[in-house]
């Protein structure tokens, strides 16, 4: 199969090539690993490669055989090095799969390699030390996002059809916003964490994919959702398939308009522009929509503080461990210096603050749940400004505290934390460009906990409206030399 051929594909589309005997997963294997030789030299989204091993007979799931990444965090392949972006984790490697490895092998997904993620997924910029900064396809001199900015990058430029992704604080919806992808967070407790995590940064992180097609993503999810034994958080199963609903009418749904971030920061014109186009498209298709105010039921700054303390006690624990398992010192030869300032901070976090937080988390989880009894969804701008240029986010670091450096990502990605605080899911959905750029502009839709069955409908309906899969970057696998 050709580069040009294999890049108009999507997962799903591939899956069926191979169900019907058209081609092998190996051939797709090799293609897809011909695409990231191609592309990947510019973009920096892969850290590693690896042969495909062997896989389930096609044709068992809807994804057999379908080219994949995994993010380097979170997930463990048995026998592959996990880093989290760190030099002190350098050679790391996973004695066992995860429980969602061990579901992403029976989906029949060929995991082809592992993609850049910032050091320890604290940022959402991509520039670890460790193996260097990921690039944007469509503007190398700028971020794809974060956390998930590697597997972002990788599937925005046609590398792979979909690529796992986590996200605490919008690290999928980020991302897919900077690259012009669909990304959705699910529902806290719809896919586990096991076994060697009950809970990531107390249920504010979550698995999920990056994708260039809705069907992707909800089938994904399909395949990979549900509980484990000894699991904290359990989600109510939906009642079909999420990859029927991408086909469903969503009927009118009662949609909340909210351009202004919590914070109150400015949003680029162009983004709040795009944010209006589609609230228009989304009354053109039959849905109420009204602008609203949504409280989180604490000031900004008390949600700051708390998620401040959530991440940098986790964070603690984290490194004390990776360094006593890797036999390393925590100090700026193996950790880098914002990561070392939030670590120093998060040791001083005591008992009671953690409690407060949880108190926050709390109230938060309460208002945002009260706004959904009335409203089917929220919709907002995913990020407040255009993909920012590499670097950008080092200007704030340097003398950046634990509280600093959350503080500075919260105001880059004001509209996204508050979800994962609440365990609802949300999605960024690639409505727009930015017409002086030509860079993507992501509008995310945020639904009530449980409620993934209302988004994918309606993603399934905007996608239909306004496709996007016809707009390619400038770094693309598809128009490569040898496609």
């Amino acid at each position: 199969m050709k580069l040009c051929e294999y890049t108009r594909f999507d997962a799903v589309a591939l899956a069926s090539l191979v169900a019907r005997g058209e081609v092998t997963p190996a051939e797709l294997a090799a293609t897809a690993q011909q695409a990231v030789a191609a592309v990947d030299p510019a973009i920096g989204a892969v850290v590693e490669s690896w042969p495909a091993e062997d896989q389930p007979a096609p044709g068992s799931t809807p994804l057999a055989g379908a080219p994949f990444l995994i993010k380097d965090i979170a997930v463990t392949m048995a026998g592959k090095r996990v880093e989290f972006g760190s030099r002190l984790a350098e050679g790391n490697t996973a004695r066992a799969d995860s429980f969602l490895m061990r579901r992403f092998r029976r989906a029949g997904l060929v995991t082809l390699g592992r993609t850049a993620t910032p050091e320890f997924a604290y940022s959402t910029t991509t520039e670890p030390l460790f193996y260097g900064a990921s690039r944007n396809p469509w503007d190398l001199s700028r971020t794809p996002g974060g956390s998930s900015g590697g597997s972002a990058a990788a599937v925005a430029s046609g590398m792979v059809p979909l690529a796992h992704a986590t996200d605490a604080a919008g690290s999928i919806r980020v991302p897919a916003a900077s690259t012009g992808l669909f990304g959705l967070k699910p529902t806290r407790g719809r896919v586990s964490m096991g076994p060697d995590a009950d809970e990531v940064f107390n249920g504010l992180a979550v698995h999920g994919a990056l994708s260039r097609s809705v069907r992707d993503s909800a089938t994904l999810l399909d395949l990979v959702s549900g509980p484990e034994t000894g699991d904290p958080y359990v989600a109510q199963a939906p009642t079909r398939p999420y990859a029927e609903e991408v086909d469903r009418d969503p009927g009118r749904l009662r949609i909340g308009l909210l351009t202004t971030p919590w914070g109150g920061r400015d949003v680029d014109p162009a983004v709040t522009t795009a944010t209006e186009q589609a609230a228009l498209l989304a009354a053109s298709l039959g849905h109420r929509v009204d602008v609203v105010e949504l409280s989180l039921g604490v000031a900004w700054e008390e949600f700051v503080l708390a998620n401040a303390r959530l991440w940098n006690a986790n964070l603690v624990a984290w490194i004390d461990g990776l360094a006593a398992a890797c036999g390393r010192p925590i100090d700026a030869s193996t950790v880098e210096p914002q990561t070392l300032a939030a670590y120093a901070w998060g040791q001083r976090v005591s008992g009671p603050q953690f409690v407060q937080a949880l108190e926050v988390r709390n109230r938060v989880a309460r208002a945002v749940g009260a706004y959904f009894a009335h409203h089917d969804l929220l919709m907002t701008p995913t990020l407040p400004e255009l993909p920012v240029h590499l670097g950008t986010y080092a200007d704030g670091a340097p003398g950046a505290d634990g509280l600093g450096w959350v503080a500075q990502l919260f105001h880059r990605s004001p509209f996204t934390a508050a979800f994962n605080v609440a365990g609802t899911p949300a999605m960024s959905v690639p409505l727009a460009s930015d017409p002086a750029t030509g860079l993507p502009i992501g509008i995310q839709f945020a639904a009530g906990y449980g409620r993934e069955d209302v988004l994918f409908r309606l993603a399934g309906q905007l996608e239909r409206a306004a496709p996007w899969v016809q707009r390619t970057p400038g770094v693309w696998a598809g128009a490569a030399a040898t496609a």
